[in-house]
């Protein structure tokens, strides 16, 4: 790669998706000092309706489509997503590049006054942007009043701190990359909060086609991450199901084997189905692809059209 030319990376303009971006740039250049890089703010379709619910929005890939038309352009060289705003297809033209080391896939409670979940009072009111997050909450808690929660991670815990909400559920990962830890009041074990698919894990997307990108990028995969995340995707890819969906999905890998546990709920949490699939770490896709066929079998594929049926 010529040393003049500049490599556009593209990005969300929240804090935390520059965060992403600029780690991913210090990461290139450690590799090659030469480089230079920029990064390219875009507006995405979940950056700019603010006032909806997201599952409200409708459509798949809100916080992605529109850095995706940029990158196929030629407009962006790479992209970087959080991994579970990736829709479980990928546009023709582009592809995966890179799944860094994962952070912690775990939901987390933060509460104002220092409130474990099991502590929240009747009716204390818990912000979530998240249906599977709501679903799981109301499962397991239905005295609480669960409300819709958007904007960015500094926009929700001023609304928390304001008073407009007992607790919020956010991602670690975005807590600990923004060096918020300390304002973490519980980590929610995922027997108790099942993460969305891809929670915690980056996404370096590239053109299909840049040979040279796709060197780029390549030594900043981490073959773990790689390979759950890639069991995690063919569960999503199989329920065709979006971000905006109560689906979520983590997987485990044991030395040379994988294992993932999935979850398909209603929009109420009234209806819950879990399960378990495990197999070679060496097929991914077919572990992931086995435990959406289970829960399928047990009725998954009712409850998912019935919130399409709702969502149109």
């Amino acid at each position: 790669m010529a040393m003049s030319e500049t490599i556009r990376i593209g990005s969300r303009g929240s804090q935390l998706a520059l965060w992403q971006a600029r780690w991913v740039r210090e990461q290139l250049l450690e590799r090659e000092p030469q480089l230079k890089i920029e990064i390219v703010i875009l507006k995405t379709k979940g950056d700019k309706i603010l006032d909806t619910p997201l599952a409200k929005v409708g459509g798949k890939g809100l916080f992605v489509k529109e850095i995706e038309e940029a990158l196929l352009e030629g407009r962006v060289d790479l992209a970087v997503h959080s991994m579970k705003d990736m829709p479980s297809e990928i546009p023709k033209g582009l592809c995966i590049g890179a799944i860094p080391p994962r952070e912690d896939p775990r939901d987390v409670i933060v509460s104002a006054r220092g409130w474990r979940l099991n502590q929240l009072p009747k009716g204390a009111v818990v912000g979530t942007s998240s249906l599977r997050r709501a679903a799981q909450l109301h499962h397991q808690c239905p005295d609480l009043v669960i409300v819709p929660l958007r904007g960015n991670l500094d926009t929700r815990l001023k609304k928390l701190h304001q008073g407009e909400m007992t607790a919020v559920v956010l991602a670690a990962a975005g807590m600990k990359r923004l060096g918020l830890e300390a304002r973490i009041t519980e980590y929610l074990s995922t027997e108790t909060m099942l993460p969305a698919v891809g929670q915690g894990a980056l996404c370096i997307e590239i053109r299909s086609t840049d040979a040279r990108m796709g060197t780029l990028v390549s030594p900043l995969d981490d073959p773990e991450a790689h390979t759950i995340v890639s069991c995690e995707r063919a569960f999503l890819h199989r329920l065709e199901g979006g971000c905006q969906v109560p689906i979520a999905g983590h997987g485990r890998l044991f030395e040379d084997s994988l294992s993932i546990e999935g979850l398909v709920a209603d929009a109420k949490g009234e209806q819950i189905l879990r399960s378990t699939s495990r197999g070679a770490a060496t097929a991914p896709e077919v572990v992931g692809r086995r435990l959406a066929e289970s829960l399928l079998a047990k009725g998954a594929r009712q409850i998912l059209e019935t919130l399409q049926y709702h969502a149109t």
